[in-house]
């Protein structure tokens, strides 16, 4: 037997050895929101702040996060222009949340992508107050250059439009990101299952975030541990190293020594 692999990742300053980052939307009660965060194993959980009453007086997400175990990663889901995204972070900031941020600045209401323009806006604003902004995206090279060159902690480009679930449609786009930019690259968005996620960690991408891809599973809080599982494996099967593609069948058996 040889020792585990010490896998842990770093992102700025801060050492993780989880690479699953969820979401806390969509669950049934702030009950299966907790069962599901635990059984994730997740380290970074992000929440929409815009989706949140904090003046309502009822327990919201926020009460179901407990902030000793959990970075909080507050979000700018449901924000059409920089200046929204911009000034949610700023109420972020001023209700003691943490600085490392997910900025998300959607551009068509039907497909939720992505402004890419407006994201990278937002994004050297931020990065100049001193922000540490995960930034949502397109899978696009051009644009997760320049949101690294801009000062991003990492580029978060989707896998598939947000909730659809269909998985990561464009790999070849995921791993052109993965060879040219030089910070981690966390696939956000579309992950339904669990070998979507296997897959994203088999490209070599530091993370997945995701959230109805649980949330929106019929057993979220089983399905939470199976992706928490499939990260894992194919995690390793990346550091492993897959063995070479071939056109024409190659016997497993040498041919010496056959008996005759």
């Amino acid at each position: 037997m040889t020792a585990p692999i010490e896998d842990s990742w770093k992102l700025g300053t801060r050492t993780l050895r989880s690479r699953l980052i969820v979401g806390t939307g969509k669950y049934a009660s702030l009950d299966e929101t907790r069962a599901a965060l635990a059984a994730s194993g997740a380290e970074i959980v992000t929440v929409a702040l815009r989706r949140v009453n904090l003046g309502s007086g009822e327990p919201t997400v926020l009460d179901a996060i407990d902030r000793e175990k959990y970075i909080l990663l507050p979000n700018t889901a449901g924000c059409y222009t920089a200046d929204e995204a911009i000034r949610t972070l700023h109420l972020a900031r001023e209700l003691g949340m943490d600085d490392m941020v997910k900025l998300e600045v959607i551009g068509d209401p039907k497909t939720l992508f992505p402004d890419n323009t407006a994201t990278v806006e937002a994004a050297k604003q931020l990065v100049k107050e001193g922000f540490q902004v995960l930034p949502y995206c397109s899978d696009d090279l051009i644009t997760c250059k320049r949101l690294a060159d801009a000062g991003c902690l990492a580029v978060m480009p989707l896998a598939a439009p947000i909730g659809s679930g269909l998985g990561i449609r464009n790999p070849h786009n995921i791993k052109l990101i993965l060879d040219n930019v030089d910070v981690p690259v966390i696939v956000d968005a579309g992950v339904g299952c669990a070998s979507d996620a296997a897959i994203a960690m088999e490209l070599g991408c530091a993370g997945v975030l995701m959230n109805t891809g649980i949330a929106g599973a019929k057993k979220p809080v089983l399905m939470a541990e199976a992706m928490r599982l499939a990260i894992d494996a194919g995690r390793k099967s990346f550091l492993a190293g897959r063995m070479p593609r071939r056109d024409y069948a190659n016997a497993s058996s040498p041919h010496a020594g056959l008996i005759e």
